[in-house]
């Protein structure tokens, strides 16, 4: 998540309103949408209704977006996690927990230590991680807090004009520690972000007290903190498609670092940016897009960093007078970037720079 050091971990609860503001399009999938008012402003278009959509991802090329919804909550108020499905060609949204299809069916033989089915009253969608086993079905992990810290693993199936998603199995994690990001190993596996200790809390990331490495499971093991992977408060993830490199926001020391596996011991190089990075998703060919507030305070950037030479470059963003703030992850979708935030009530996209 992009925190400033004034804010703080649990957000305002913000009545859940819908979609406005429609585009051109089609898609085979129905979301559902109920117009209400969601003024843009100048160079940016808002979604408004999901809250608190942290992380974003593209569900292959059907031209629908998979958005987390965090939980949190202040002054007595709460806001429970969603998995939202947003279509990008006419901004139509639903949350798939809450939705018809929506089942859970344990997989014990491959989940053996996950104690039982999700509470949908209590969890958190923070980090998103997808991989396409077929055409029309997609394995979905995300970090979830609230009842209990785990990844919690899902099939999200999307076809007859329908999406479904089904809750498989989850990994627990220490307790102690916020998990952040993930990303899907090519076994089946992952690896997470260990960003701050819950007793520590967000002020330790601005302190430099946060330190957090990389945590790796694979199936049929226990999760295990990579050797020399520690950094200061650790955030977004990306990997390579080989799995040599490792893409880390180090949002502590406002660095994008890479891990190159191939190297005994794992050699790092890293890059300074001009903003504390959140999330960190793949872009165009060869290049990851972070995003994240800026550091002289003034709002919040997006920027493109190319994977080899670890050049970046801004591509887009706006000032603090902007309604949407908070901004935690970008995504290109086409030719736009699609930003979502963990403390709001809307999603945001722009044409790219």
């Amino acid at each position: 998540m992009m925190y400033r050091a004034t804010r703080i971990l649990f957000i305002f609860f913000i009545t859940l309103t819908s979609v406005s503001c429609s585009r051109d399009g089609e898609s085979n999938v129905e979301v559902a949408r109920v117009n209400s008012p969601c003024d843009a402003d100048f160079g940016i278009n808002y979604i408004c209704g999901p809250i608190n959509a942290e992380d974003l991802l593209s569900i292959g090329d059907t031209g629908l977006i998979i958005a987390s919804g965090m939980n949190g909550g202040l002054d007595g108020t709460t806001v429970n996690g969603h998995i939202y499905l947003v279509d990008s060609t006419d901004d139509s949204w639903d949350d798939l927990v809450t939705a018809s299809g929506f089942s859970q069916d344990l997989d014990s033989s491959t989940y053996p230590d996950c104690p039982g089915e999700l509470n949908i009253n209590d969890f958190s969608a923070h980090g998103l991680a997808l991989n396409q086993i077929d055409p029309n079905n997609f394995d979905l992990y995300i970090t979830s807090h609230g009842a209990r810290e785990a990844i919690e693993i899902f099939t999200l199936n999307i076809e007859s004009g329908s999406a479904k998603l089904t809750w498989r199995g989850c990994v627990p994690l220490d307790e102690t520690i916020m998990h952040n990001s993930l990303a899907i190993l090519n076994d089946g596996g992952f690896i997470t972000t260990q960003f701050i200790t819950w007793e520590g809390g967000v002020e330790s990331a601005f302190s430099g007290e946060a330190k957090g490495g990389l945590v790796t499971w694979r199936p049929g093991g226990q999760p295990a903190v990579m050797p020399g992977s520690e950094l200061g408060a650790p955030n977004g993830i990306a990997v390579s498609e080989d799995e040599r490199y490792i893409y880390v926001a180090a949002f502590g020391a406002g660095e994008l670092v890479r891990f190159d596996l191939a190297q005994d011991p794992v050699k790092t190089d890293s890059i300074a940016l001009d903003i504390l990075p959140d999330n960190v998703r793949w872009g165009e060919s060869g290049k990851l897009l972070t995003a994240g507030g800026d550091v002289n305070g003034d709002g919040w950037s997006v920027v493109e960093i190319d994977a080899a030479s670890l050049e970046a470059i801004r591509i887009g963003g706006m000032g603090s007078d902007a309604a949407m703030q908070g901004v935690s992850s970008a995504l290109q979708v086409g030719d736009d970037i699609w930003v979502g935030t963990y403390s709001g009530n809307r999603i945001g996209y722009f044409a790219k720079e």
